[in-house]
């Protein structure tokens, strides 16, 4: 039987990146959320639905996340009702191999609005933007049914699946099932999606650096975010992808492969980053709001110099010292 290697990963460790991914990227992806939805309801872009769908994905993602603060607090022990765990699980591992996905998506978007900027234009439709998102959900909903049927996948007939663990310690039989799925999804969900994203921004970084008439300051930020994504996708998501190898090798369960998942978990408070980089739309909401919150902080300036040049109470008169005059330094 595999061993429950997730109690490996350090409590406090998994908790803190749990709570600081929930705490940072539930807000940031509800702002693009919004944003993207306002933006396709005005003018739909490819572009946009992909990025949708990804934060629809990192949303999902971060809705089931405190079912895994939860086990994690409780020492691994799943005390609530057992059939959450199969689908906390099934969602939990689905919205990561969705970002894989939506992400090699937005790079040959990116990378064809380059290479093929008349053809693209006049081919590009929204709609088709629609239909391969559905397309990626639809193959990585059936690629990860199987996190959902495991835990009650059951061959001996005479050892019942536990109950009080949620996705680990799998019966050789099950490995036996469970490893080879794995591989395959290293295979198909990441390193096919990798090479797909390093062609695609590798050249989308050849091609501009090579067009006059792009500004150096869109330019540099084009090419950062090509890099960023990268380094994202391959840091994220290829350790916990490793651990799958390893695993179908030596036919367990690495020990370390729940660290390697704490990476995969922080993609869901790096994509608004992207999604900023990459969406004008994003941008322009994040810079209205920070003016907005600038104005309102500015607008209380003045009552609060106002305050300070107020005179003394009779009574306190001599006993205060005279305001500062802090006009000048502003």
């Amino acid at each position: 039987m595999d061993q429950i290697n997730v109690q490996n990963c350090d409590s406090h460790l998994c908790l803190t990146v749990y709570i600081i991914t929930f705490i940072t990227g539930f807000p940031a992806n509800i702002l693009a959320f919004y944003t993207l939805i306002h933006k396709i309801w005005r003018k739909p872009a490819p572009i946009d639905i992909l990025l949708l769908n990804l934060t629809i994905s990192d949303l999902l993602f971060l809705i089931f996340l405190p079912f895994k603060m939860q086990e994690v607090a409780n020492n691994m022990f799943w005390n609530i009702d057992y059939f959450l765990c199969p689908l906390s699980g099934f969602v939990f591992y689905m919205t990561i191999y969705n970002s894989t996905f939506f992400l090699t998506a937005v790079s040959v978007e990116r990378y064809l609005g380059v290479a093929f900027p008349i053809q693209h234009s006049l081919r590009r439709r929204p709609i088709y933007a629609v239909f391969a998102s559905i397309f990626m959900w639809v193959f990585s909903i059936l690629h990860l049914s199987i996190v959902y049927i495991m835990p009650y996948y059951n061959p001996s007939g005479t050892i019942p699946p536990s109950r009080n663990v949620c996705y680990e310690g799998f019966t050789d039989a099950q490995l036996q099932i469970l490893l080879p799925v794995r591989l395959e999804l290293c295979i198909v969900l990441f390193c096919i999606p990798l090479l797909i994203c390093s062609f695609c921004y590798i050249n989308f970084i050849r091609i501009l650096s090579r067009l006059p008439n792009i500004g150096r300051r869109r330019r540099l930020r084009a090419i950062g975010l090509a890099l960023g994504t990268l380094v994202v996708f391959a840091l994220c998501f290829g350790p916990y992808n490793v651990s799958h190898v390893v695993g179908f090798i030596i036919k367990s369960s690495p020990a370390w492969r729940d660290q390697a998942l704490l990476l995969s978990t922080f993609n869901a408070c790096l994509d608004p980053f992207i999604f900023y980089f990459t969406s004008a739309a994003v941008r322009n909401t994040v810079g209205a709001m920070m003016r907005g919150i600038w104005g309102r902080s500015c607008c209380q300036c003045p009552k609060v110099f106002r305050s300070f040049r107020k005179k003394p109470p009779e009574t306190e008169k001599h006993s205060l010292p005279k305001p500062p005059d802090i006009t000048n330094a502003l």
